[in-house]
C-alpha cells in the first residue's frame, strides 16, 4: 500500500498534519489527503472497507488498518 502512496506522490500524507512540509499550501495538503485517501479506499476490498469508511483523513485511516490487520507479536 505504501508503494501506491509513493507512486503517486502522497506518501507525504501519512506523516499527519502537524509533520507535512510547511511549503505546503492548506489546498495542496488537502489535495494529497484526498489522493491518499482515495488510492487507499480503492485498494480496499468490500469488507476492509466497511471497516475504515468513516475515517476522514489518511492518518486515521492508516492507524484504523494498522489496529486492525497488523501482527501484534513480541517478538
Amino acid at each position: 500500500m505504501r508503494g501506491v502512496l509513493i507512486q503517486n506522490k502522497c506518501v507525504e500524507a501519512l506523516k499527519g498534519e502537524a509533520q507535512k512540509p510547511a511549503s505546503l499550501f492548506a489546498a495542496e495538503k488537502s489535495e494529497m489527503n484526498d489522493k491518499a485517501l482515495s488510492a487507499i479506499i480503492l485498494c480496499l476490498g468490500d469488507k476492509v472497507l466497511r471497516e475504515v469508511a468513516k475515517e476522514k483523513t489518511v492518518v486515521a485511516m492508516w492507524t484504523k488498518l494498522d489496529s486492525l490487520y497488523m501482527t501484534k507479536s513480541l517478538a
